[in-house]
């Protein structure tokens, strides 16, 4: 077949060799007192890709991460991609059992270990897994830097074919039995990776602090997009506020994400101090309050509200802020932003729909499901075709939250479909109830 001149394959490795090629001598990665410049993030991530193949990875290969965020971690998510594989990052907070589930369902034939998770594989049997022990960024004798010395430096040819390809598989929780893995594709990295560059106001200036795991959704995209961006990731193996606060003022940081109890336990931490630069905190889980908000604002920390899921690579929707918002009371404003709100620049449009899947009336009062289509909705689970059916029926991915739809087109949950609370025959939202408890002083 002929080579279209007006398309590629899209491709998030493609990020990294960009910013490696403008920006070489600049730091892309710190892990600790290790840094990495462009060239060097791109060579080691050459060296693996190049070291996969030559151990024998085939295409579609799964190759399985259990780390915490660290710059091994980061390096996966294009080496791994790179030698034709497929990532599949583990929850470093699941149990051993759990983790013996993921690598049997995923049949995972790598498994890279960070040292202070290698404990939770010592039970498991792993036949037929090759076990690379991550020892920490720089040590001499660390296994996986040995490993990185048996590849070249030099690209590896691509065996990309078509960008709906799996390019990672982010396991669900599994609250509600086995957890699901879910299939990203090249094509959905790639998009929104740019969503996540634009809706943040990302540029080769933005320094990027990892509170929010990488195994997480692949860190919402943000793997990808501070790369897009020729940003500087840094990593952090724990939430820690007291730490943060310090790598807030040496690093420079300008952009983290969390949930509101990162939150909450950083602005009431006694480090905590206005910062000489505005943060773009993006947050998600939960709105933040009015007294969180008002506590961040104090504190140079401006609050980006999203909404996803994991089958939608994390965030989907994002609560635009409209300028003429910043005049009204704090209340009102925290009201406004706690709204899940509209599809994010690459996604198609959210709807709430009724059990017929018409959508629901724009009254901010009418409940239904919210559900989601397009380039942001991951193609499935991996095995798993019953569910798959079922979860992403009629074309649309069936979130499982309940919301309602405003007049603006701004979405808000009001709850789980399955964890809603009847009481005395009402529907009592648990969102409602966990925001009033927050508000209570």
């Amino acid at each position: 077949m002929e080579e279209k001149v007006y398309r590629t394959e899209l491709n998030p490795i493609s990020f990294l060799q960009r910013s490696a090629s403008i920006f070489p001598e600049k730091i892309a990665v710190v892990d600790g007192k290790q840094q990495y410049s462009y060239r060097e993030f791109a060579e080691r991530v050459n060296r693996m890709a190049s070291h996969l193949r030559a151990m024998g990875l085939q295409k579609n290969d799964r190759v399985a991460f259990l780390c915490p965020n660290t710059s091994a971690l980061l390096e996966a998510h294009y080496s791994v991609p790179a030698a034709g594989g497929i990532l599949v990052a583990i929850n470093s907070r699941l149990n051993s059992q759990e983790i013996d589930f993921i690598l049997r369902h995923s049949g995972s034939r790598f498994l890279f270990v960070d040292d202070e998770l290698y404990s939770l594989i010592e039970p498991l049997p792993l036949q037929g897994i090759q076990v690379v022990r991550i020892e920490g960024a720089g040590a001499p004798e660390d296994p996986y830097e040995r490993f990185l010395i048996g590849g070249s430096s030099e690209p590896v040819a691509s065996w990309l074919e078509d960008e709906e390809e799996t390019n990672a598989i982010n396991y669900t929780s599994g609250t509600t039995g086995n957890p699901k893995g879910v299939m990203y594709t090249y094509r959905g990295a790639y998009l929104t990776a740019l969503s996540r560059v634009i809706e943040t106001g990302m540029s080769s200036t933005s320094i990027y602090l990892w509170t929010l795991p990488m195994f997480h959704c692949n860190g919402w995209c943000f793997t990808w997009a501070v790369t897009a961006a020729g940003g500087t990731h840094v990593c952090l193996r724990k939430i820690d506020p007291g730490l943060i606060w310090e790598l807030f003022d040496t690093e420079g940081i300008t952009h983290y994400n969390g949930a509101p109890t990162v939150q909450i336990s950083l602005v009431n931490h006694p480090k905590a101090h206005r910062l000489d630069r505005q943060i773009t905190v993006t947050v998600a889980g939960a709105p933040p309050s009015p007294t969180l908000l008002e506590r961040m604002k104090e504190l140079n920390l401006r609050p980006v509200h999203v909404y996803g899921l994991t089958e939608t690579y994390g965030p989907y929707t994002i609560c635009e802020w409209h300028q003429e918002w910043d005049s009204l009371p704090l209340a009102e404003q925290a009201r406004l932003l706690a709204r899940q709100g509209q599809n994010n620049v690459v996604a198609d449009p959210v709807r709430v729909v009724d059990e017929a899947m018409n959508d629901v009336p724009r009254d901010g009062m009418t409940i239904g499901e919210v559900v989601m289509h397009g380039n942001n909705v991951a193609k499935g689970y991996y095995e798993n075709p019953a569910t798959t059916a079922e979860a992403f029926a009629g074309g649309w991915f069936h979130s499982g939250d309940l919301g309602v739809w405003h007049a603006d087109g701004y979405i808000e949950l009001r709850d789980r479909a399955k964890d809603v609370i009847i009481s005395g025959g009402e529907n009592i939202s648990t969102i409602e109830v966990e925001q009033t408890i927050v508000q209570h002083p």
